[in-house]
């Protein structure tokens, strides 16, 4: 084992006792960017080495203050961070230099990070494919001709090529759970609020995405999410953080877990996706949990309807000066235009249609949870496809209707803001990864991580490739 391999939890008690020095793991990490990233083009808008090594060798000298200190971190690119390239995938920022850090940007700096470039992602975070005109596309670590999803795509190929211990995505409509699934590592979309937001813009409408964290082990998922949790007076709808990484103990005897599958078939999976997650279930089953196979409990084509329309009224309200620009507004993908485009065309009475099925499914949700401690759904209907594909066109000969139809199987989760664990589920037939969401009761993040903890107790997935796979 070598220092690539700890996880930043390790590495960060290691800091903290001298018994290790920021430099030497810089160098450790400096060294596998150098050898992978070049195939998989998960980390951009990198320092110059000799500067990350002087920020390492200072960080030698000084007295930890935060859980990050020392760690190297690349932040995804849709989080401005000062002083490094915030492109967003975009052309139109494709030179734009951050004059500050936005919110969760300043928690990990505060808390020791070196920052060591941006990660991937797509353009806006639009789709999850992590692909854009500014940078290219991001390759999958276990097939460099597969997608590693998205839009924390580049995070989760970082993770799994070792370039960093820990890393920062964000999830509006799976982009935490998604590319964990691709890339056989964890992602936590937390309870909406938990993280917050920055006082941009509308804050008490946008209440769909959220930033969380990504690792290899579940207590990395729990300490950085301590980072990245907190108030922030200037946004609406507060929730104090927690001691997660310390709450991570918990017997399953007698939990009950409901089994979604998909959704009584509304959301086609390709072959062998459920297969292996119901054989993942076992091991909550041989640890104690009931897991009972549950038939879908909201109509999917509702669901789906308020999911279009919140997702475009907001879409459109951010980005409307953008389109309305035609300088600007060539330079937006086509997925984005038509986001746009399809919520300046809402009235205010679809907008209020879509908010009232969204809190019925909110009351409907909290109803199952009375009986459930958590439900499972898989992470993804599609196994990770090829690179130079925009998105999948089809399931099982169904034909997706749009350029994320293709992942409805997180909007379940993601439209009414509940707290969910990406679990890897093993691999598949060819090699390729596969996961699944463990998701609860909004609030109960502490619940969710300690479940997913006995669950990597007994698998521990990241450190387990298939053997054509060498790091």
């Amino acid at each position: 084992m070598t220092l690539l391999d700890l996880s930043a939890s390790d590495l960060s008690r290691l800091i903290a006792a001298r018994q290790i020095k920021p430099s030497e793991i810089m160098t450790e990490h400096l060294s596998r960017v150098a050898e992978r990233n070049g195939a998989v083009n998960a980390i951009v808008s990198a320092p110059t080495p000799d500067l990350l090594m002087a920020a390492a060798k200072q960080a030698d000298e000084e007295k930890p203050q935060g859980w990050l200190h020392g760690i190297p971190l690349a932040v995804k690119d849709l989080v401005a961070v000062k002083g490094l390239r915030t492109t967003y995938g975009s052309p139109i920022f494709a030179n734009n230099i951050a004059p500050a850090d936005d919110i969760v940007a300043k928690r990990m700096r505060r808390a020791g990070a070196i920052f060591t470039g941006k990660t991937n992602s797509p353009e806006w975070g639009h789709g999850s494919h992590s692909f854009n005109p500014v940078f290219g596309a991001t390759r999958n670590p276990y097939d460099i001709s597969r997608s590693a999803g998205g839009s924390s795509g580049g995070a989760a190929a970082a993770l799994a090529c070792r370039m960093v211990p820990v890393a920062d995505g964000s999830d509006m409509m799976g982009s935490l759970r998604n590319p964990a699934a691709f890339c056989n590592i964890y992602g936590f979309r937390p309870t909406w609020g938990l993280v917050p937001s920055d006082a941009l813009g509308d804050t008490h409408m946008a209440t769909l995405s959220t930033e969380g964290p990504m690792a290899r082990t579940v207590e990395d998922i729990a300490r950085f999410l301590e980072v990245l949790a907190g108030e922030n007076p200037q946004a609406p709808f507060p929730r104090p953080s927690q001691p997660f990484g310390d709450s991570l103990t918990m017997d399953l005897r007698g939990k009950k877990i409901g089994w979604l599958a998909d959704w009584g078939g509304a959301y086609p999976c390709e072959p062998g996706i459920l297969e292996l997650c119901e054989t993942a279930l076992g091991v909550f089953r041989d640890q104690g949990a009931e897991v009972e196979t549950l038939s879908a409990p909201f109509p999917a084509q509702e669901l789906w309807k308020a999911w279009l329309t919140l997702r475009a009224f907001l879409n459109a309200g951010a980005k409307r000066a953008l389109y309305e620009d035609p300088k600007s507004r060539d330079q937006l993908k086509p997925e984005t235009q038509w986001e746009i485009e399809q919520g300046l065309g809402l009235s205010a009475a679809a907008v209020y249609e879509a908010s009232v099925i969204r809190s019925r499914w909110y009351a409907r949700a909290a109803r199952l949870f009375e009986t459930y401690d958590a439900l499972i759904m898989p992470s993804a209907q599609v196994w990770p496809f090829p690179v130079d594909w925009r998105w999948p066109q089809e399931i099982n000969g169904q034909t997706m209707d749009t350029y994320h139809r293709w992942m409805e199987i997180v909007v379940p989760v993601s439209l009414i803001g509940l707290p969910s664990l990406a679990l890897p589920a093993g691999f598949g037939s060819t090699g390729l990864p596969m996961g699944f969401q463990l998701f609860g009761p909004s609030g109960s993040d502490a619940r969710i991580l300690a479940m997913g903890q006995q669950y990597h107790l007994a698998t521990d997935w990241p450190n387990r490739q298939p053997p054509q796979f060498k790091f």
